[in-house]
């Protein structure tokens, strides 16, 4: 048998932790002194211990990991609290992958400040396009905010589209509103220029409206890294005497399966201050 400071090494947990689990009944030592009151563990109590904390660091609270080692929970329902655990990790991974994404996309505008490139804003005029689109809205304009909501947007116009036999005849035209309802919230409109008659249904049909002077700029990468280009355009416009009248659109000009290879052009209305 162990004294409860070997099989903590052993077990690489703490004798504290140990503690805690004889306490709660989750691992009762093999034997306590009845005089000294000292805990010992059977090298075969191991194999509990393992499960234990295996099951802890999937996030199982500590009443579902006693279920699961006293098996008071069958194979199936384990496989499937297992499946579903596996799914919220997952999704917690991607959400703090795409946080980092926004992260390195601050920062690099925090290191272009002062490096703004002269040449890479062009003003122009942009003729009026028809669209099929489809709309929703998101919390924000933060790129966190709108990219689970114009992915989704684009997926399922695209599927309408084709259920209706329409094909599109140019880029995607992505485009923002602020929501009727206030506080922030963004009108989200995931559009695709088509050559079709105006109507409402399961998705709009409509001709967006032409700009008479519009500041545009090329991204090329994710839209979820659009950050310092979209203020590269910011400082272009205030630093030349216009001013944006609107949320700036997104035309797809590129959008290959990988969307670090995405080309966008951004433009947005101005007018001169």
């Amino acid at each position: 048998m162990f004294t409860i400071g070997d099989f903590a090494r052993h077990g690489r947990v703490s004798v504290r932790m140990l503690r805690h689990y004889d306490a709660t009944g989750l691992l009762r030592p093999a034997h306590v002194d009845p005089i000294s009151g000292y805990r010992h563990y059977t090298a075969a109590q191991l194999a509990r211990l393992n499960r234990i904390i295996a099951l802890k660091d999937l996030g199982f609270t500590l009443q579902q990991v006693r279920d699961i080692v006293e098996e008071k929970v069958d194979t199936e329902e384990l496989r499937g609290m297992l499946r579903l655990r596996r799914a919220e990790l997952e999704t917690a991974m991607a959400a703090a992958e795409a946080r980092l994404v926004q992260v390195e996309a601050r920062l690099r505008a925090i290191e272009s400040e002062g490096h703004m490139p002269t040449n890479d804003v062009v003003i122009k005029s942009v003729p009026a396009v028809r669209v099929a689109e489809l709309s929703a809205t998101a919390a924000s304009f933060e790129p966190q905010d709108i990219s689970p909501v114009i992915g989704p947007l684009y997926d399922e116009l695209f599927q309408l589209l084709r259920a209706a036999g329409v094909t599109p005849t140019g880029p995607g035209v992505a485009y923002y509103e602020d929501a009727p309802e206030g506080g922030g919230r963004i009108s989200v409109h995931a559009a695709v220029q088509v050559a079709a008659p105006l109507q409402d249904g399961a998705f709009r049909i409509l001709d967006l409206p032409s700009l008479d002077q519009a500041a545009t700029i090329v991204h090329r990468g994710s839209m979820d890294t659009v950050v310092p280009t979209a203020q590269t355009l910011a400082r272009w416009i205030d630093a030349n005497g216009y001013r944006s009248t609107g949320y700036p659109r997104e035309i797809n000009l590129e959008c290959p399966e990988n969307r670090d290879d995405w080309v966008t052009e951004l433009q947005t209305s101005v007018t001169r201050n």
